[in-house]
Order: structure tokens, then sequence, then C-alpha cells
């Protein structure tokens, strides 16, 4: 049904796949314990829970599934806490290595195209490999990539680049495309037709020192200070209520960020 509705990313595979297990660990214990579905008591759900942290969100999907089918008592399952971010660079580590996507020839190009989309959209990974080709166009000279409805306008040297890696894209499959065709995805895998795997591409960043996640809140904390929540949900793509929560993390935590950050590093001075 989630197919159906949206796009399937390798991400929302493994979370389906850890409901799945949670739900088989949770009967596993009810077995345990001699206790029916029907039987089940909110003590004992918070019990499992309280015995069971990390399973917590893992286990909201088998309850709401039981109790649409009326295989359970009503039992409440206490809200976890959203976390907020807390890996970030530093602003020199980060305008260097953005400066490195763009400029370092030693690279492969599909990391640096990656590793440049993190770091000036905050885009994760997961949806960097699922960009089609077609999403890239130019205009008078300027070249924009379309995110979610609207173009956004790219650097010179990240379209340049875009460009090169589209005219001649890397295939190691025996099977190829006809000569001239304009492959599908922006980052296509080594067999034509496909795009690059989101792990795969995440891993290969890491080898060549630029991770991903740090990067990917620093950049969303540079977009919230330049531009309104709505203006970045309605160019990035992301939930309203997703950026609005950047933007209120931005107001009361950054500038306590910045100046512990200050403290550490005067502290290692």
């Amino acid at each position: 049904r989630r197919d159906g509705r949206n796009r399937y990313t390798e991400g929302a595979a493994a979370a389906d796949r850890a409901d799945i297990r949670t739900a088989i660990v949770f009967l596993d214990w009810l077995d345990a314990t001699a206790t029916t579905l029907d039987m089940l008591t909110q003590h004992q759900l918070d019990h499992w829970l309280d015995t069971n942290p990390t399973r917590r969100g893992d286990l909201a999907s088998f309850l709401r599934w039981a109790r649409q089918r009326r295989l359970t008592n009503r039992l409440e399952l206490p809200a976890s806490k959203s976390s907020l971010p807390i890996h970030f660079q530093t602003e020199e580590q980060y305008r260097r290595q953005l400066r490195r996507c763009l400029n370092d020839d030693t690279l492969p190009h599909e990391v640096r195209i990656a590793g440049s989309l993190v770091r000036l959209f905050g885009l994760p990974i997961s949806r960097i490999v699922e960009l089609t080709a077609d999403r890239f166009h130019r205009d008078n000279g300027d070249a924009f990539l379309t995110l979610a409805k609207h173009p956004v306008l790219l650097p010179p040297k990240l379209a340049a680049l875009i460009e090169e890696h589209l005219a001649d894209p890397c295939y190691r499959s025996m099977v190829r495309p006809p000569e001239g065709d304009r492959p599908r995805y922006l980052l296509p895998a080594s067999q034509p037709g496909k795009p690059r795997g989101a792990r795969a591409t995440q891993k290969l960043l890491r080898q060549c020192g630029l991770p991903t996640l740090a990067a990917r809140n620093t950049a969303m904390i540079e977009a919230v200070g330049e531009l309104p929540p709505i203006v970045i949900a309605d160019l990035f793509g992301i939930h309203p209520g997703t950026a609005h929560a950047w933007a209120k993390f931005a107001q009361a935590s950054w500038t306590d960020y910045l100046a512990a950050d200050l403290v550490a590093a005067t502290s290692t001075c």
C-alpha cells in the first residue's frame, strides 16, 4: 500500500522490516507469558515498552493494525518525544566540504553531485538517488533542478558537473542503452535504467570523507536562517511541519550550540 501511495525507498523497506521483526519479538513475549492479544493489559504493555525502549516506535504499526481489527483492548501507546538533531558541522567544516564537492576533480562525479545537493539543499541521500535526469534543465543560460514542484537555481560548477556526468555515465553492465540516449536518473546505476542505491551512495560518501547526517543538519540550519519555513518546504519538498520545526529549533537552540562549540574550540586551543 505504501508503494502504491508514494515512492518506496530503501529506508521505508528497512523500517517495514523493523516493524515486522518487532511484532515477532512482541508476540514471542506474549506467548512466553501465556497471554493472548485480547488479554493484553495496559500494565503489561507498559512493562514491555519499559524493558524494550528502543522498539517503542517499531511496535506502533502492529498495535494499530491489531486495534483496527479489534484483536486487542483499548491500549495506549505513549508517544515518544521527538529527538532534536545533535550532529552538526562547524561553518568552516561545512564550507570546506562544499568547496571540495564543487572543485575536487579527484572525487567521482556521483560523490561530488550527491555531496553538493546534501550541503546546498539539505536533501537526504534517499531522495537524491530518486531524482530523474529530466528534473535538470537550462533556461536562458541558467541551470535549474526541480526538487519538488519548483525548480531551484544551481551554482554554475554544479550544473556543469551534472551535465558532464549525464553526457558520459559510467556503465559496467554488458547491457547498454542506445547510443545517445539520456540516462533516466540523475545518478544512474551501473545498469541502465536504474538509480544508484542509497546505502551504497552513502557509504561511498563516507569513504570519501563526506558524511551526510551532520552536513544535512547544518544545511537545514543555514536554510531556515535565510528563508521562511514555508518557502523551504515548497522548494525542498519537505513537509511544512518539518520546516517549521527546524525554524523553531534554530531560534531556540542554535545560538546555544554555537556558543558551546566556541567554548569547546577555545578550550582545545
